[in-house]
């Protein structure tokens, strides 16, 4: 199993919005061949933070099967204009 990483920085004043976007995007990740769970944290210090873990059951199901997929545009179209700066994804074995 994999897990992917993300700190998500919204931009101010659009955390409310990011979280009913997100509420759609979950849709499309859990629709993906290989992926197994996600969790998404609200930072108690900064509410325009968050921390995004999702288990693939490879890098390849992320990597390859997620990012080059329909699901993924979905993903991105509703999600990836709140982020500044746009996050660092990183992978855990």
């Amino acid at each position: 199993m994999i897990l992917e990483v993300a700190i998500l920085n919204v931009k101010e004043g659009l955390s409310k919005e990011f979280e009913n976007n997100f509420i759609e995007a979950e849709k499309s990740i859990r629709s993906v061949k290989g992926y197994i769970s996600h969790d998404l944290k609200k930072c108690i210090e900064d509410e325009n933070k968050y921390i995004l873990l999702v288990n693939w059951e490879t890098l390849e199901d992320h990597e390859i099967g997620f990012r080059k997929s329909d699901e993924y545009q979905k993903w991105k179209s509703l999600l990836h204009h709140f982020y500044e700066p746009f996050p660092t994804v990183e992978h855990y074995k």
